[in-house]
């Protein structure tokens, strides 16, 4: 997949996922994810760690999935599985919160990375629809 400058990136073409500046803000926020849940109380080791350190890594592995299919539809589709994934670690950082198990600092510290992602992951879903929608043009034309 060949999108440019998708994801704030240069204008060169991303030949790999890893160039992508949005799948390394996802693998930094999944390192993190994992350094805050190592301090978590063990009874929660199959519960709300599991959930967090789930919802973390499926924010950068959703991002190359889509990106090796090779179809911006699919692409697509990964994406917004990744935004979710925001979502989802951002409301399980809450309830972390809430119980105690992380500062309202490190709460904060998250959420302000995961906006980040978000916004970077809504700018790749509008470029990707953006190239879809020039293709289909051009092959109308």
């Amino acid at each position: 997949m060949s999108l440019g400058a998708a994801d704030g990136g240069s204008n060169m073409s991303v030949k790999d996922y890893r160039q992508l500046k949005v799948w390394q803000k996802g693998i930094e926020i999944v390192d993190k994810v994992y350094t805050l849940t190592d301090k978590f109380p063990r009874e929660e080791l199959y519960g709300l760690t599991t959930q967090m350190r789930k919802a973390g890594v499926s924010i950068p592995s959703n991002i190359a999935e889509g990106f090796v299919r090779g179809s911006p539809r699919e692409y697509r589709h990964f994406l917004y599985i990744s935004l979710g994934s925001c979502a989802e670690l951002d409301t399980q950082s809450v309830m972390a919160s809430r119980r105690r198990y992380i500062t309202n600092e490190e709460l904060n510290d998250l959420a302000e990375d995961l906006d980040h992602e978000a916004r970077m992951l809504t700018n790749l879903i509008n470029r990707v629809d953006a190239t879809t929608s020039d293709e289909r043009r051009v092959t109308s034309d």
